[in-house]
């Protein structure tokens, strides 16, 4: 499929016969009332929304072909701005939900609470990285991320893994948008790696810098969320640049080079795992939410963990509850409830 293609696919799934209605919608915004296109440069707003509303209207009609460039980005940035927002968080808070996740609201407490246990992994004495992805508190002393992330700083040997000479990590539970003072935790071991899975467990210190207490850890589901598929989920984590994976131009057009920031990416469950310790979900993640918790929006259990995939495409989590008798995880104190 091509890049258009696919967009246009997206947009057919996210709003369905809702098109034209949604294009309506748009069109009565007025410059001073346009909702923020996740971190899209305010300037460009209306732009953007004129050549996606366009878009909309083109394929209410059922005119993909006769779609421009800008009506694609548009209807790019539609998609970030309606159907699977990134929605930045602020005080512990997210803000900016769209009608298609008003819901969202209803869960505000429990979700304050999903937030506040999610960390970015930053590094210490490393030659090109300050940060390597995202990490949850899911124990009393431990934190849960990818392998991939843990493998950025420490190293396997005779005697297990261990952090490389000279590199030290730490969870940063604040690197909000506009955040100034940081929530900062040491990592202070390497748990365990798994074996089969991409996931890795680490101890953290219990008392931060100027005296703070960790948060609470976030509940880990033991069974599978009722009907996985279609399910409403949501994902917190720092999404950051990812050129390498996603097209950089196309990124950059939604994003406004507003990245490495909190934010909450809620979607839902697109397949269910199948003889295989992986699903897929739709939430708006890019490189950095590696390691990120993915939370049922009815339980506000972690239902899984984000590892790998690709904007606007399938996106990979490890199904934690097939894991509730693991024993390394067993061993580490995670809080499976």
């Amino acid at each position: 499929m091509t890049p258009r293609d696919v967009v246009v696919a997206e947009v057919r799934r996210l709003f369905g016969d809702g098109l034209a209605e949604l294009a309506e919608r748009l069109s009565d915004l007025g410059e001073s009332d346009g909702p923020e296109l996740s971190g899209l440069d305010p300037a460009r707003t209306d732009e953007v929304l004129r050549d996606g509303t366009a878009g909309l209207a083109k394929l209410a009609l059922g005119g993909p072909d006769e779609l421009t460039a800008a009506e694609v980005t548009g209807l790019e940035a539609i998609i970030a701005l309606e159907g699977r927002p990134a929605l930045f968080i602020q005080g512990g808070d997210f803000f900016g939900a769209p009608p298609l996740w008003h819901g969202l609201n209803d869960h505000r407490d429990a979700i304050r609470s999903s937030i506040a246990g999610v960390g970015r992994v930053d590094l210490t004495g490393h030659d090109g990285l300050d940060w390597v992805g995202t990490g949850f508190l899911a124990g009393p002393d431990a934190i849960i991320t990818n392998r991939h992330v843990a493998a950025a700083f420490a190293r396997s040997g005779p005697d297990g893994w261990r952090f490389s000479p000279g590199l030290s990590a730490s969870l940063d539970f604040n690197h909000e948008q506009g955040a100034i003072e940081p929530l900062s935790f040491a990592l202070t071991g390497i748990v365990g790696v798994h074996e089969q899975c991409d996931l890795a467990v680490l101890a953290i210190a219990p008392v931060g810098g100027a005296g703070q207490a960790l948060p609470s850890p976030l509940p880990i589901a033991t069974s599978a969320p009722g009907t996985v598929t279609d399910r409403p989920v949501y994902v917190v984590g720092y999404p950051g640049w990812d050129g390498t994976r996603n097209d950089a131009a196309e990124m950059h057009r939604i994003f406004s080079g507003v990245y490495e920031v909190k934010r909450l990416q809620p979607g839902l469950i697109t397949s269910a795992p199948d003889g295989s310790r992986t699903f897929t979900h739709d939430c708006s993640t890019l490189g950095g939410n590696s390691g990120s918790p993915v939370i049922d929006l009815a339980t506000h259990q972690v239902v899984g963990l984000h590892f790998g995939g690709a904007y606007l495409a399938a996106n990979d989590a490890i199904p934690l509850w097939l894991l509730a008798d693991d024993e390394l995880l067993r061993a580490a104190g995670i809080n499976f409830v």
